[in-house]
């Protein structure tokens, strides 16, 4: 799970590295959230009428854009670009830069996902999924707006410590990494200490859509092979 996660880490890095918001803060308070593994999510919300025909909606729009762009080259073409083209990743993102800064504006086109999500499998990349993004500055009411909270999962990554220059990788990824996404620091006391930058919230929100599976709580899950988006315990990454 910490490997798909870390795949979306890097696509959502892609977005918002295109116009410099690594750090913004967002100005609502009153989304309800749940904290696991550096990663913060929405807490489920209760299904109201219509709820249900916006998240088919948005599933078959997910279908669409993925026949659109079953392969790499069709991606690519659209301009969509890979995030770290020389690091291989078991699940890779290929974000369109234009889409990232609409969608970091507030609008939402289901049509126009940030980011494709391929599947790795040998030598050959299968498109499986597709992922939306907002911006740190939306409230409940423009999250529920875009995707219903009783669908999806917004999810956001916080408390970043940034490796000090010359960090071995093995400090940085896998484990036993001490920074990072995957990192076992979690405080800027911790991270001030072990000489890095702690980074309160990084990026912003995302949400997941696989919409080739089979369930309600696979095609919304937070990470392709989780059990059910809104399912805490599987969330830890």
């Amino acid at each position: 799970m910490k490997r798909f996660a870390l795949a979306a880490l890097i696509a959502a890095s892609a977005a918002a590295a295109a116009f410099g918001l690594h750090r913004v803060q967002a100005r609502a308070s009153d989304i309800p959230t749940t904290y696991s593994h550096h990663m913060e999510m929405t807490l489920p919300g209760t299904e109201q009428p219509g709820d249900r025909a916006r998240a088919d909606a948005i599933v078959a729009a997910a279908r669409q854009v993925m026949a659109q762009y079953p392969t790499i080259e069709a991606a690519q073409a659209a301009g969509f670009a890979k995030f770290l083209p020389r690091i291989p990743l078991p699940i890779e993102h290929y974000t369109n830069r234009q889409y990232a800064i609409d969608a970091w504006h507030g609008h939402f086109d289901p049509m126009h996902p940030t980011s494709l999500i391929f599947k790795r499998d040998g030598s050959t990349l299968k498109i499986v999924g597709v992922m939306y993004t907002a911006s740190n500055g939306v409230d409940l009411a423009d999250l529920d707006a875009d995707v219903p909270l009783s669908y999806g999962t917004w999810h956001r990554h916080v408390d970043f410590c940034k490796a000090p220059f010359g960090t071995p990788t093995s400090d940085r990824f896998g484990p036993n990494a001490r920074f990072g996404f995957q990192g076992s620091i979690h405080t800027r006391e911790a991270c001030d200490t072990a000489g890095g930058t702690f980074i309160p919230r990084v990026f912003g929100w995302m949400v997941h859509v696989w919409p080739m599976e089979t369930t309600r709580a696979k095609i919304w899950a937070v990470d392709a092979g989780a059990m059910g988006a809104n399912s805490m315990e599987m969330m830890s990454h």
